[in-house]
């Protein structure tokens, strides 16, 4: 730990835990409470990223939880923000952004080629010749984004959570602490949040050697853990400010929804960096970034420094240099120093060059000198450490999220907040207050107007603390004629980015960041917005207030998507055999609101298992719970009548003990449902629907049975009615054994329904067969289903049964050419474009959208239609949803697919216009990665085309023959 500091008074770090990771392929050592920065800082290494555009080496920056040149990646998760998580024991990181390694990255060959990659060349390049731009698209989608994502990523939830509280203090540095205090001594709750692991802000980092303030920083914290109703939330902070004062909170276990009745921002200023070549070199870095550096996690920027500076902070931070051994060559002031601690500094024999410009940062890999100019004349130092303090821009985000009005403040040279919406308050330095003192003061009378405003009290006039000096400088950009000024470290925007896109007319402000892209990396503009706008005022020739700022929308911070989602909000429900699919080793999927078998993990993997299932279905026999099926029981006087009106096919013709296939459209003909109905008696059915849709139906059809003024009664089974579908060769031989029904095809033919006992429980029989082979689907009550599943397994033993899950369940389907509604049919899919115009009976006088549906029937311009792959090799596979094109143009897409071992060829489904539907026409399909690989239309069924063995003879035994 080459750079690692002597024990700091207030470090982060403990010595005694040390933690051990690797990047970039070495190890590197840290200690518990090291950031990933901080331990690779203090290892030696300076360059911990490349930027985004060109690839340039990047260092330390700000190093304040927003610091984009050190974004990392592992195994499973991109982004990893370098200044802000701290190292898992073990853990590899890698840089992101890179192409061969972080220090041979062929991606800086960009650099080279920047100048034909003006601003806005992605809007205007590329597009022609247009035979060239699938290649150009390929190339810039390797190139662009940062890390790279896991597809097999598992599930990742974090609980939301609620709390209110009286008064919201956000931020936890000196003003923060003192409103808290202010509004917690008036007896209301308080919740103080910081991004921070520990509250002090820059008492701890900034004025961590100012002997002076030792006792207000323990004063301040103790007072706070002393207090009761002060609640304090540390790694966490405000990523939105909604309506009401709701506050989104992302701490490291959630999102916490906030309530506030009044909010206090404390939360500061960013660092502004100085702009002028080669301002991103690796060892220039802001003068915070070095004091947080120091203090928190005792490494020292550099060996030997210079600084840059425009306000009395930069002298601070070189006494924190000299403190820690870094020998500060020198001072380079923009203006008249005179501080009280310029006299410490020159005091210490470090020469201050006042009125002074800088040219630029010299070095190739990382920093090695700076050339400067003093009344013109230019010199030059060499050093290994550039810490620039040049100003400050508000960290207003959550002001500006409720409706806060900032303007500029010449005197400070910054931006101020000047009207505040009722219930909110502002402290500190974001209202411009720099001395700590008056910081204190300031968070005291916003803390207690804070509470008044709770307790309807009137709130006294505030005292302005305003600093009466700038602490920023009015213009901190120098350009080069050789360029390289970046103003946006996120998106590589330079002096001369801005200025041609302000020359094209995008001289808004938020025109030229939407154009430029400045301020729309991950930092969201921390870094950049101010010196952007300060640039484009002087080439407009406005004044700051004039220009304008961008708004500052959620998320303040990359938030991630898990903690918005929280944890899942809708019930999970199992079917009655859903501890027997567990001791089967099932792998289980999401089918709305159940938990399905994916497939068994029998086999030595996952396509192995599934191939396993649908050999056992064709071969021998197969049980799938099918228990989530939608379960709707309807009786009554006007049941037929009913059935007519919601379905496609005739359902009152239909003979007790009968099923038919019931389809069901909406009220502009799109299918909606499908499933099977079958009639007990005449006033009574009972229908089937698809899992996902059971609620909505049922909702649907109550809601027409009123508006209809039906006499019948629907009841919602599906929760009280287990079901399971034994298909396969010897499904009629086994179940021969459980039942005294009998089985042949002239008592129980093909599509009749039965009502017997089976394992001694009352069940319904339905001989369907969505799979292709000789079935029964058997419903019974779901305290019985268990039992049954269970005897039928038991004794299916002999048989050679096997369990089938959802993915096996799906080719045995596909095979036989059925669809399944949702994802062969899409929400705008009509039984004609489904292939399926003999489900719908014109003949009914009325029935659930039939006038659309006669419309619809002349205007149809695409079916689905079955194909079979002309190719067999592995890598051809095609996706579901892969396009279908006929001459340059999209004719279809891909809504099924599946390699079946049974016809040992690729076949599927595909939604495709009317042209290309004929039977053997070729179809030419785009897999993802553009390759081109062909298909040609087939007839469906794929298998068992006249259904014999669906409806198979019986042997002498009994069997099937």
């Amino acid at each position: 730990m080459m750079r690692r500091l002597s024990p700091q008074p207030l470090e982060w770090i403990n010595r005694s835990q040390s933690v051990t990771f690797v990047f970039e392929g070495e190890e590197i050592k840290g200690f518990d409470g090291d950031v990933i920065s901080s331990a690779l800082w203090a290892q030696g290494h300076k360059v911990l990223g490349r930027s985004f555009k060109y690839h340039r080496r990047r260092g330390l920056l700000s190093f304040a939880n927003h610091d984009i040149n050190v974004m990392l990646q592992t195994a499973d998760t991109p982004n990893v923000r370098g200044d802000v998580v701290q190292p898992e024991q073990g853990q590899t990181y890698k840089a992101v952004n890179t192409f061969g390694s972080l220090a041979q990255d062929k991606g800086a060959l960009v650099e080279w080629i920047s100048k034909f990659l003006p601003v806005g060349f992605y809007y205007k390049a590329f597009y022609s010749p247009k035979f060239l731009f699938p290649k150009w698209e390929r190339l810039i989608r390797e190139m662009a984004g940062l890390g790279t994502v896991d597809t097999s990523w598992g599930e990742r939830r974090q609980p939301k959570r609620y709390r209110h509280c009286d008064v919201a203090v956000i931020g936890a540095g000196p003003s923060g602490m003192a409103a808290a205090i202010a509004a917690a001594k008036q007896g209301v709750d308080v919740c103080l949040i910081d991004e921070n692991p520990y509250i002090g802000g820059s008492l701890d980092y900034q004025y961590a050697n100012e002997e002076a303030l030792e006792v207000t920083r323990d004063d301040l914290k103790t007072t706070i853990a002393e207090m009761d109703n002060i609640q304090v939330i540390t790694s966490a902070f405000v990523a939105g400010f909604y309506g009401d004062n709701w506050l989104a909170v992302n701490s490291q276990q959630g999102l916490i929804k906030l309530s506030a009745q009044s909010v206090v921002v404390a939360t500061g200023v960013f660092e502004q960096p100085a702009v002028f070549r080669n301002n991103d070199l690796p060892g220039v870095m802001n003068a915070s970034a070095a004091q947080r550096l120091m203090a928190r996690y005792a490494v020292a920027p550099c060996k030997e420094a210079v600084v840059l500076t425009a306000n009395p902070e930069g002298y601070r931070a070189a006494l924190d240099l000299i403190k820690n051994g870094v020998v500060v060559k020198a001072i380079l002031d923009t203006g008249c120093g005179e501080n009280s601690w310029s006299v410490p500094v020159k005091q210490a024999g470090i020469p201050v060059f006042e009125n002074a410009a800088i040219i630029e940062a010299k070095g190739r890999k990382a920093l090695q000198g700076v050339v400067y100019a003093v009344n013109g004349v230019q010199q030059s130092l060499d050093c290994d450490g550039l810490l620039m303090s040049v100003g400050w821009a508000p960290a207003g985000a959550p002001l500006y999220q409720a409706g806060s009005k900032f303007a500029y403040n010449a005197i400070l040279e910054q931006l101020l907040p000047q009207e505040l919406p009722q219930g909110v308050f502002a402290c500190g330095r974001i209202n411009g207050v720099f001395e700590i003192v008056d910081q204190i003061k300031d968070g005291q009378q916003a803390g207690m107007a804070a509470a008044l405003a709770v307790q309807d009290k009137s709130v006294p006039d505030f005292t302005d603390y305003t600093a009466t000096r700038a602490h920023s400088h009015s213009y901190p950009i120098w350009q080069h004629p050789k360029g390289k000024e970046f103003i946006d470290f996120d998106e590589d925007i330079q002096i001369k980015d801005l200025k041609g896109a302000i020359a094209q007319g995008f001289d808004n402000i938020e025109l030229m960041k939407r154009f430029s892209t400045i301020g729309m990396g991950p930092s969201q503009g921390k870094h950049s917005n101010m010196n952007g706008i300060r640039l484009l005022a002087k080439l407009t020739g406005k004044s700051i207030d004039q220009t304008g700022s961008t708004t500052a929308r959620p998320m303040f911070h990359p938030t991630e998507v898990s903690h918005l989602a929280g944890m899942r909000f809708r019930p999970e429900r199992l079917t009655p055999m859903h501890a027997f699919h567990q001791q089967a080793k099932a792998k289980f999927m999401e089918a709305g609101v159940w938990l399905r078998p994916e497939y068994y993990a029998t086999e030595s993997s996952r396509e192995a298992s599934i191939a396993a299932e649908v050999a056992a279905v064709r071969n021998a026999v197969g049980l799938i719970d099918v228990s989530t099926l939608g379960k709707l029981e309807v009786f009554g006087r006007d049941s037929a009548e009913l059935m007519d009106r919601l379905y496609t096919m005739r359902m009152s013709n239909m003979a007790v003990g009968a099923s038919r296939y019931a389809l069901m459209v909406d009220d502009s003909g799109v299918v909606i449902d499908d499933g099977v109905a079958v009639r007990y008696s005449d006033e009574h059915f009972y229908v089937t629907t698809t899992t996902s849709t059971s609620d909505s139906a049922y909702r649907m059809i109550q809601k027409k049975v009123i508006e209809w003024g039906l006499k019948v009664t629907v009841l919602n089974r599906t929760g009280q009615i287990g079901a399971m579908n034994l298909a396969g060769p010897n499904s009629r031989q086994l179940l021969s054994q459980l039942t005294d029904l009998d089985l042949s095809n002239e008592a129980f033919p093909y599509l009749a329904m039965r009502q017997a006992k089976v394992c001694g429980v009352d069940a319904t029989f339905i001989r369907v067969g969505f799979v292709g082979e000789l079935g029964y689907e058997i419903h019974v009550s779901a305290q019985d289903a268990e039992h049954v599943w269970q005897q039928i397994m038991l004794l299916g033993e002999s048989f050679a049964i096997k369990p089938f899950g959802v993915e096996a369940q799906r080719q045995l389907r596909l095979e036989k050419g059925h669809i399944i509604v949702g994802q062969d049919t899409d929400g705008l899919t009509n039984p004609f474009e489904a292939n399926m115009p003999w489900a719908v009976h014109f003949k009914k006088t009325y029935f659930l959208g039939k006038p659309s549906l006669v419309r619809l029937k002349t205007l149809q311009k695409r079916i689905l239609v079955g194909f079979e792959l002309l190719s067999a090799a592995a890598d051809d596979m095609p996706l579901e949803s892969n396009l279908i094109i006929d001459d340059g143009e999209m004719v279809g897409r891909v809504t099924s697919i599946g390699r079946s071992a049974t016809l040992q060829k690729v076949i599927g489904l595909a939604m495709v216009e009317l042209a290309c539907s004929q039977v053997d026409s070729e179809l030419t399909i785009k897999l993802s990665d553009g390759r081109m690989v062909s298909a040609k239309v087939v007839k469906t069924p794929f298998y068992d085309p006249q259904g014999l063995l669906q409806k198979p003879q019986e042997s002498a035994l009994g069997g099937a023959a």
